[in-house]
């Protein structure tokens, strides 16, 4: 039957505006300037002071999907993220605060720990928060993230760090296995930081 695939993401998610990101990490690309694998080698550089900020949230309810939008030669990949928050507190309408109206890019990990990317150096990205206070005394509280970024590729995989105000997170460390980086072979269109060949822990 193969190896099993295991759905869904795990309970945090990582986020800032693309305003503290000093410099990207980059596709490696072929001759015609396409990304040649979903990978995005090297680590987020972020200006002075900056760290990225998490929220936990439900992952039962929580979702990453991504989607073709446009049509040929300028397809491009519609990634969508919901992920819901159990409570209405200060930190998730702080959270809020901090999203709404604001460009930003988020690190999501997947049940198999691998770290993929919502947002793009290229487009903006479409944050809308939501929150329901419940109703009665069977109803529950929750913040509800809604996230829309267009990508050249579906949601990439990250192989870098996550810099955090609790210490920096290695998106390598949980893998098991290789991440084609897609290094191989004309690489003429891009700056790639990364050594050739696969991306390994």
């Amino acid at each position: 039957m193969g190896t099993p695939e295991l759905p869904g993401i795990r309970r945090r998610i990582y986020y800032l505006s693309k305003d503290q990101i000093a410099k990207w990490p980059s596709y490696n690309r072929d001759n015609y300037l396409r990304a040649k694998a979903a990978v995005l080698i090297g680590s987020f550089t972020l200006v002075a002071d900056a760290k990225w900020k998490y929220i936990d949230i439900l992952a039962d309810k929580s979702q990453l999907t991504s989607e073709a939008q446009g049509e040929i030669p300028s397809q491009t990949q519609l990634n969508k993220l919901t992920a819901v928050h159990p409570g209405v507190g200060p930190d998730a309408t702080a959270a809020a605060c901090y999203l709404n109206n604001s460009d930003n890019v988020f690190i999501v990990e997947d049940t198999k720990g691998y770290f993929r990317v919502v947002g793009s150096e290229k487009w903006i990205t479409k944050t809308t928060v939501t929150q329901d206070n419940g109703q009665g005394p069977t109803g529950t509280t929750s913040t509800t993230i809604n996230v829309e970024a267009t990508d050249e590729v579906p949601a990439p995989f990250y192989v870098g760090t996550i810099d955090t105000e609790d210490g920096v997170i290695d998106c390598m460390a949980e893998v098991e296995g290789t991440i084609d980086g897609g290094s191989s072979g004309g690489n003429t269109g891009g700056s790639g930081s990364g050594d050739a060949g696969d991306v390994t822990p």
